[in-house]
C-alpha cells in the first residue's frame, strides 16, 4: 500500500517504521523540516516538508496514487482537515487522530460525514484498555485474538508463586490446562522457553489460552481472583472521563483526586455516583487519609510521567492490589520497564496499534493473511493468521515444518474450537493461528518459515 502519514510526532515515527518494515511504501509530511527530514533519512523514505492539510503539499506526497491517508499532528482541526482535503484531491482512504472530548459526542457523525474510514481517539483507546485490564486485575496486560476467543496474558511471578523451580514442561503437567508459556521477560532479556526452560521469581510470563484455562490457571496459582470493587484515579485528565463511563456498568466504587477546583466540579457535577476529591495528589497525608494505599486499583493519569510513576510506587509500596500508570513519553520506555511498576499504560503506543490492526485488516482483502500483530516487548511479537488456500504451513504436523528461529505457534482457533498446538498439530486452511516470535518481517503466514 502507499501510506502518507501526516506527522512526525511519536505515532507518527511509530506508524512509519511499523508500516515500512511491511514493505508499504510510506511518505511523510510535516512542517517542521528537523522532524521530517531526520524520519525520512532514518528509515530511507520520502519525506515532504509543509501543511499537510494543503491541496499542493498532498500532491507533491503523491496524493493521487496513495491508498490511504493517516493525519496524527498535534491538532484535531488539522487532522480533520488533512483528511477532507484527501479525499477530495485524491480520494483514498484515511484516519483522522482526534484528541478533544469537545468531539467526543461527534466522533461517528465526523466519521461518516468526512467519509473517514477512521476516527481514533487516544484518551478513549487508553480507557477501553485500562477498563479491560481491571476485569482481570492479576494480568499485567491483555491481548486478545480471534475475536477474544483467545488472549495473550503478561504477569509477573511474585515472590513464592508454586512456579518457581520448575521447568515449563513441568508446570504444563502439574497444571493441565489448555494453555502455553510463549514468552518469559527476565532482566533485559527474551525467552520463547523451550520444556527445560526453568521458571525464577520476578520472572515476566506471557501465556495464551482461552478466557476460562487462563482464569482457571490464575486461581490455581494464587493469585486474587476476586473482582475490584474500588479504584482510585489520581488526576482529572482528559482520559479519566472516559474511563468513569468504561467501568459505569462494573459495579466499581470509583474516587477521583484532582487539585484543580474547576476540573472537580464539572467531574462532581456530570458523575453523581463518583465520589471527586479536590486536593493534591502529590500530598501523602491526602493519599493515605483517602486510602490510595489500599485500594483495590490504583490508576495515575496526571500529566506528568515523573508524578505518575511515583505516586505508583507509593501505592504499590502500600498494599495497592492493582496499580496503572500512564506514561506519555515512549523514549525512556527501556528504562521504566526496569522499574518495579505493576501495569503501564502508554496512550501514543495504543493509537499507533489501533490504527496498525486497521492497516493490516484492509491488507487482508489484497491477500496478505495477518489479522493482528501485537508487540509483547521490543524483541518479540504475536501475530494472527488466517490461513488462506494453498499455504504452504497447511497440511503438515507443525514438527515437520521448517519454522525460522524463534517462532512458535501458540494457538490455533478452528471454527469455535481453540486448540493449543503440540508436534502433531495439523494447521488446516481456514484456521486462524497465533504465532509468537522474536521480532522478523511478517505479512504472510509464509514468513514464519525459513
Amino acid at each position: 500500500m502507499k501510506i502518507i502519514i501526516v506527522g512526525c510526532g511519536k505515532v507518527g515515527q511509530t506508524l512509519a517504521a511499523e508500516l515500512n518494515e511491511e514493505g508499504n511504501d510510506i511518505v511523510v509530511i510535516d512542517s517542521d523540516e528537523v522532524k521530517a527530514r531526520a524520519l525520512a533519512t532514518k528509515y530511507d523514505l520520502m519525506g515532504v516538508i509543509g501543511n499537510g492539510a494543503t491541496r499542493e503539499i498532498q500532491k507533491e506526497a503523491g496524493i493521487d496514487s496513495a491508498d490511504l491517508l493517516i493525519a496524527v499532528t498535534g491538532s484535531d482541526e488539522l487532522n480533520l482537515l488533512c483528511c477532507v482535503m484527501a479525499k477530495k484531491t485524491g480520494d483514498c482512504r484515511t484516519i483522522a487522530r482526534v484528541k478533544s472530548p469537545e468531539y467526543a459526542t461527534d466522533a461517528i457523525y465526523l466519521k461518516n460525514e468526512l467519509g473517514l474510514s477512521m476516527i481514533i481517539n487516544p484518551e478513549y483507546a487508553a480507557a477501553e484498555e485500562i477498563s479491560r485490564i481491571l476485569s482481570f486485575p492479576s494480568a499485567m496486560k491483555i491481548d486478545t485474538f480471534a475475536k477474544g476467543k483467545v488472549e495473550l496474558l503478561k504477569f509477573r511471578l511474585p515472590e513464592g508463586s508454586p512456579l518457581v523451580g520448575l521447568s515449563v514442561r513441568e508446570v504444563m503437567t502439574k497444571f493441565r490446562y489448555n494453555m502455553l508459556i510463549c514468552v518469559v521477560e527476565r532482566g533485559e532479556e527474551s525467552f520463547i522457553p523451550n520444556g527445560n526452560f526453568i521458571f525464577e521469581e520476578k520472572d515476566i510470563i506471557s501465556i495464551v489460552a482461552p478466557p476460562k484455562s487462563a482464569n482457571a490457571f490464575f486461581t490455581r496459582m494464587g493469585y486474587k481472583a476476586d473482582p475490584i470493587k474500588n479504584a482510585i484515579i489520581i488526576g482529572g485528565t482528559a482520559i479519566t472521563p472516559y474511563l468513569i463511563e468504561c467501568l459505569a456498568k462494573s459495579q466499581i466504587k470509583i474516587k477521583v483526586i484532582e487539585k484543580r477546583r474547576s476540573v472537580c466540579e464539572e467531574l462532581a457535577k456530570k458523575y453523581g455516583n463518583v465520589t471527586v476529591i479536590c486536593g493534591d495528589p502529590a500530598d501523602e497525608d491526602t493519599l493515605r487519609e483517602e486510602g490510595a494505599d489500599k485500594a483495590d486499583a490504583f490508576i495515575a493519569l496526571t500529566d506528568m510521567d515523573e508524578e505518575n510513576i511515583l505516586l505508583s510506587l507509593f501505592a504499590k509500596g502500600g498494599g495497592a492490589r492493582k496499580v496503572i500508570t500512564k506514561i506519555n513519553r515512549i523514549d525512556y520506555d527501556s528504562v521504566i520497564s526496569k522499574l518495579d511498576l505493576d501495569t503501564t499504560i502508554y496512550p501514543k503506543n495504543i493509537t499507533a496499534s489501533k490504527i496498525l490492526h486497521f492497516v493490516r485488516a484492509s491488507n487482508n482483502s489484497r491477500g496478505s493473511s495477518m489479522e493482528t500483530l501485537y508487540s509483547i516487548n521490543e524483541e518479540v511479537e504475536a501475530a494472527e493468521f488466517i490461513i488462506g488456500k494453498n499455504s504452504p504451513i497447511a497440511g503438515t504436523p507443525l514438527s515437520q515444518l521448517k519454522f525460522k528461529q524463534g517462532v512458535l505457534v501458540a494457538a490455533v482457533l478452528r471454527a469455535r474450537q481453540v486448540i493449543i498446538p503440540d508436534g502433531s498439530t495439523v494447521i488446516e486452511e481456514g484456521d486462524s493461528i497465533v504465532a509468537v516470535t522474536k521480532k522478523i518481517a511478517l505479512t504472510n503466514a509464509r514468513d514464519l518459515l525459513r
